[in-house]
């Protein structure tokens, strides 16, 4: 039995013999969930911020938010090289001309060795689908999708905006030009239960992901979600239990699947609940007692 987990960290040190770093960036992006494309409010679970409070200031070009990050940094990452990612909202949410520009942009500058950008699939066209494989062919690149469930009936409660058979569908494509992406699953989810989510981890190895992150659902004050909890309560997983779902998705994950979380990170003024999320430190060492443990 597996007592560990293929960590972006240890594939980093495979590919480039040393630690690597992101540096979060702010592309100018909003969300078709937000601005009224497919919806409005965006995903109940999402902040604000569209989850990129990390992130640095979007007035600011991408070359100078770099160097923002790298100097808030450079105490903890010393002269590393980094990926540049483009975290918050939906960052191929614009025509193609821009996203070559800011991407290129990113590229450019000396500490960087690749990007990574998080989006949907529903924000993929085959005009920027030709994009990422230009990028793919000469840099290092992967994108992140935020699948969170494939059960489809969960998905509009959350108001995803997409189905399930639509990322597999991006996912196809994406297989077949050879470029990684990482899927977002969220444990916890409202009015989920344990079947449905080992379900969502299987479909995930199903679609041939190249990685996979996992984050535990938290409750931000005052959000739709807040209130959704406050009109009807759901399960919400205790560490205990959040942390023996985990290890047993990590025992069924292929060997070479990179984990690039295993918890969420909230604001600690922000988090109504759970309040154990708070403190990853102790989620993680957690984890890795019950890997050893199972």
């Amino acid at each position: 039995m597996k007592n560990s987990y293929y960590s972006l960290n240890n594939y980093f040190k495979e590919k480039f013999g040393k630690k690597i770093y992101k540096v979060s960036l702010d592309g100018g992006f909003t969300c078709p969930n937000r601005d009224g494309k497919v919806g409005y409010g965006g995903c109940i679970f999402c902040s604000e911020k569209g989850s990129g409070e990390f992130t640095a200031r979007r007035e600011k070009t991408i070359s100078n938010q770099i160097e923002e990050q790298l100097k808030f940094l450079n105490r903890k990452i010393g002269n590393s090289p980094v990926i540049a990612y483009f975290q918050n909202f939906t960052n191929t949410y614009a025509n193609v001309d821009y996203l070559r520009k800011i991407y290129l942009e990113a590229l450019s500058h000396p500490r960087v060795i690749g990007i990574a950008i998080a989006t949907r699939p529903d924000c993929i066209d085959d005009d920027i689908l030709t994009l990422l494989e230009e990028i793919n062919q000469k840099y290092f690149l992967w994108v992140e999708f935020g699948l969170q469930t494939s059960n489809n009936e969960i998905a509009e409660v959350i108001n995803r905006g997409f189905n399930f058979e639509l990322y597999q569908n991006i996912a196809l494509k994406f297989n077949k030009k050879n470029i990684k992406f990482v899927t977002h699953m969220i444990i916890g989810l409202p009015f989920e239960n344990i079947e449905s989510i080992f379900k969502t981890a299987d479909d995930i190895i199903k679609s041939n992901s190249w990685g996979i992150k996992i984050h535990s659902l938290y409750i931000l004050k005052n959000s739709p979600l807040s209130k959704l909890y406050e009109n009807t309560p759901f399960w919400i997983p205790t560490l205990k239990e959040y942390c023996n779902i985990v290890t047993k998705i990590l025992k069924r994950l292929p060997e070479k699947m990179v984990v690039h979380r295993l918890t969420g990170d909230g604001l600690k003024d922000e988090v109504f609940a759970p309040l154990w999320s708070l403190n990853k430190k102790v989620v993680l060492n957690t984890i890795t007692k019950k890997l050893r443990e199972f």
